[in-house]
């Protein structure tokens, strides 16, 4: 079995990483995939709020994040909903410990999984992960929809033929969700699993919820082999 380390990262704020770790944390869950995930703003925490087992990591302590790796002993698959402004620590922290080296020797992939949108940052941020990362790593764009603004910049943009042509990234895209709908799960502190049984939510609401989720999860197993722990099969 290889596990899995996955950071959601980029630098930039407001691109939807904790957006996304608290449904894709959902999906493990209603998978019944066994993991671990890690919060690691202490100023929002929007991660530990829809998910109270969360762990929490101080991402300037380097013995806390430590935590992540030590994770990967008793779990298939960790997650890090990582702060903005964080790419800088964690190229250093995988410098200074030589994380390569020791993921390999758990059996465990890493993944940098990282939300972009219409803005110029966003794609500035992929590329320092690009050349900042040591060894091997897995990369997932997220096309996150959210704002609805369009992704021409990162279409047109070299990192993103990098990304594809030659080292092996893949794509999903997170569709728009309705405002008042995330406006609602904020509020209630649900995901569409439980929302779709609550009685915050009108009937329509609910299956608008549902089809949104099932959209989520369909784009999720599209890249399986990024995100989900591997088994060799027998024979």
């Amino acid at each position: 079995m290889k596990k899995r380390l996955i950071l959601i990262l980029n630098g930039k704020g407001g691109v939807g990483k904790s957006f996304f770790a608290v449904h894709f944390v959902q999906y493990l869950k209603d998978h019944q995939i066994a993991h671990a995930a890690f919060d690691s703003d202490d100023e929002n925490s929007t991660l530990k709020r829809f998910h109270s087992e969360v762990g929490f990591i101080n991402p300037n302590n380097p013995v806390e994040i430590d935590r992540m790796v030590e994770a990967l002993e008793d779990k298939d698959v960790v997650v890090v909903d990582c702060r903005a402004a964080s790419t800088r620590i964690f190229i250093k922290y995988f410098e200074d410990t030589d994380l390569a080296t020791t993921l390999e020797s758990l059996g465990a992939g890493l993944t940098i999984a990282s939300p972009v949108n219409h803005e110029l940052d966003s794609i500035h941020q992929i590329q320092r992960l690009v050349g900042g990362m040591p060894g091997i790593v897995d990369f997932l764009v997220i096309r996150n929809e959210i704002h609805g603004e369009g992704f021409d910049l990162i279409d047109k943009s070299k990192i993103r033929q990098k990304l594809l042509s030659e080292l092996g990234a893949k794509e999903i895209i997170v569709t728009q969700m309705y405002k008042w709908l995330v406006e609602g799960l904020q509020r209630s502190k649900l995901t569409p699993t439980a929302a779709r049984t609550h009685q915050d939510f009108s009937l329509i609401d609910r299956q608008r919820l549902v089809l949104w989720q099932r959209r989520f999860y369909e784009q999720l197993d599209s890249v399986k082999e990024m995100l989900l722990p591997v088994v060799a099969e027998k024979g």
